[in-house]
């Protein structure tokens, strides 16, 4: 009988595990940019795989020095739309300086 209810105990804890969403796709963290004059912007747990356009970045007005604090590298494009041939990855705790110009990114 004590097994029975060890083994039952133990199925349902397993089970329980398993029952918690887990968000896997989110790269995890904050990643971080400026805009305009002197504004700060930033994705809160971005999706990963998905090509993100910043917000707050135009056509005339491009978002800038990036900061990655998230736990994957992000790929910035300076196209939207994650297109064209100017990209620049960024790993995990990187930065760049106030001359790289983003319109878009996606992470790994």
């Amino acid at each position: 009988m004590r097994l029975r209810n060890a083994l039952l105990a133990a199925t349902s804890a397993i089970a329980l595990v398993l029952a918690v969403p887990v968000s896997a796709n989110a790269a995890g963290g904050e990643f971080r940019y400026k805009y305009g004059a002197d504004f700060t912007g930033a994705l809160i747990d971005p999706e990963s795989g998905t090509c993100i356009d910043l917000p707050e970045a135009t056509d005339a007005e491009p978002a800038f020095a990036p900061s990655n604090r998230t736990r994957s590298t992000a790929t910035v494009f300076l196209d939207s739309g994650c297109a064209g041939d100017t990209s620049y990855p960024l790993r995990p705790g990187g930065r760049a300086g106030d001359r790289l110009l983003v319109r878009s990114v996606v992470f790994s």
